[in-house]
């Protein structure tokens, strides 16, 4: 069944109940500048938040597009059959102890409540929309208002929210978790957050897959309109698997069956949060895939090295240049300088924007993309100035030649975050991290998938029987 989430994730009006959690989530709304009402309902409290209380949820001017939950789970059960009467946009059902605490009957009851109103949940988080400042979410987080970005999407609530908290320049439209899935699963919400024109691309973390017909079906869908995805898939281990299913009740396959139907479906799988962020991050501003041949330079030995030794292990491709290539690039180098890929340019043009910006063109022009090894110093203590000529540089190499340019710092440190937003606002993407950047850049090659494949669907419950 496919429900309509838009009041959900794009809520005009928002109903908080409960206390604490509701107060949070009143916070939360009022610090990311949310435009419409926010209601709080409370038997007994004449205020939430500064907000007045209603006493009920019949008492609100309408029906709310969306709602926070955060009452005890008994009590949920009733609240959600309220609000589905009233006509409500859909509600996060933030209280535990369901399936996975042992109680599936309770869980079942939720969904029978729910009828045909969507929820997320329960055991749930909730939802962030950074783009129109619509926050059910009872807790802080890093993120800030955005026009356009990637959306985050988790079966972890601490790891969406450990992932907020990123300064790596990265734009996050959504973030949305999905508890235990009792209704709304996996691919029905990434298909709504994907369906957002202002979302560019999809980062999921995934313990469990619940209908992998419809995620293939998305994932094609979702290269079809130039937006890439990117996964990184838990529960490879006996000890992961349990305990993905002593938090979310999700059922979590193994590492070699989920990869294999990650490649098939086209799905970009990573193996670390640092590598998901920088990755999308690459299907932000470049789209779905970038080619595989590379270029790298450094003006330094040891960083051509240090790209050469890394990147073997993920497998990739650095040709050399061609003849032309070498002659140019000797003319501006001189002899001395070893024309290779991954290329040391030396420091003999270091401050020469020009002449930079020739070496980086021609170098880059024959390649589907290329790196940049470059570590502007601390602000703080040094003078970066001498750096931004380079800088500079690699972006009119991508300018000119349509092709991605990725400066790369060695160190994540070593590019802060304003550099980091300001780059991307001009439509090239700085990469934190050698060995994550090279992992990104491999992700970010992930073939399209076959189109129209499906797997099998997977049997429901039928009658057993043990054989002798």
């Amino acid at each position: 069944m496919s429900r309509d989430l838009s009041r959900l994730l794009r809520p005009r009006s928002i109903a908080v109940m409960g206390s604490v959690w509701a107060e949070n989530v009143i916070a939360q709304c009022r610090k990311m500048g949310f435009a419409g009402p926010v209601w709080p309902v409370h038997p007994s409290k004449p205020e939430i938040g500064g907000l007045p209380a209603f006493a009920s949820l019949a008492d609100l001017p309408e029906a709310p597009d969306a709602t926070f939950i955060g009452v005890n789970r008994h009590a949920t059960v009733g609240v959600v059959a309220e609000l589905a009467e009233l006509g409500a946009g859909g509600a996060i059902c933030f209280a535990s102890g369901w399936t996975e605490a042992g109680e599936p009957e309770l869980q079942a009851q939720l969904v029978a409540a729910a009828g045909s109103m969507p929820i997320l949940g329960p055991n749930c988080y909730g939802v962030i929309n950074y783009l129109d400042g619509a926050l059910l979410w009872p807790d802080q987080h890093g993120g800030r208002r955005v026009e356009r970005g990637v959306a985050l999407l988790s079966q972890s609530s601490n790891i969406v929210i450990n992932m907020t908290m990123q300064t790596r320049g990265l734009p996050v439209a959504y973030v949305a978790c999905l508890g235990n899935a009792a209704q709304i699963g996996l691919a029905e919400l990434a298909g709504a957050l994907l369906a957002d024109d202002r979302v560019s691309a999809l980062g999921m973390y995934v313990e469990g897959i619940d209908d992998a017909p419809a995620l293939a079906a998305l994932a094609e869908a979702a290269r079809a309109a130039g937006k890439g995805i990117a996964c990184i898939k838990s529960g490879k281990t006996e000890a992961a698997r349990s305990a993905a299913a002593s938090h979310t009740a999700a059922l979590a396959g193994g590492g070699a069956a989920s990869s294999a139907f990650l490649r098939q479906c086209g799905v970009a799988e990573v193996n670390t949060l640092p590598e998901l962020l920088e990755t999308l991050k690459i299907f932000h501003v470049h789209g779905p895939r970038i080619g595989s041949r590379l270029c790298s330079l450094s003006c330094s030995g040891g960083e051509a090295g240090l790209v050469a030794d890394l990147a073997q292990p993920f497998g990739l491709d650095f040709p050399p240049p061609t003849v032309a290539q070498r002659q140019r690039l000797g003319e501006i180098l001189g002899p001395i300088v070893a024309i290779a890929n991954p290329l040391d340019y030396h420091t003999f043009i270091w401050g020469d924007g020009p002449r930079t910006t020739d070496v980086f063109t021609t170098m880059l022009r024959g390649y589907d993309a290329g790196i940049f090894v470059i570590d502007p110093p601390r602000p703080d203590r040094c003078d970066p100035s001498s750096f931004q000529p380079a800088i500079e540089a690699i972006v009119a190499a991508q300018q000119a030649t349509g092709r991605p340019a990725f400066p790369v710092a060695s160190l994540p440190e070593n590019f802060d975050e304003d550099r980091a937003i300001a780059m991307i606002d001009r439509g090239v993407v700085p990469l934190m991290g050698l060995e994550t950047a090279l992992g990104a850049l491999r992700a970010a090659q992930a073939a399209p998938g076959t189109p129209g494949w499906r797997p099998l669907a997977a049997l429901g419950p039928r009658a057993t029987r043990t054989l002798d």
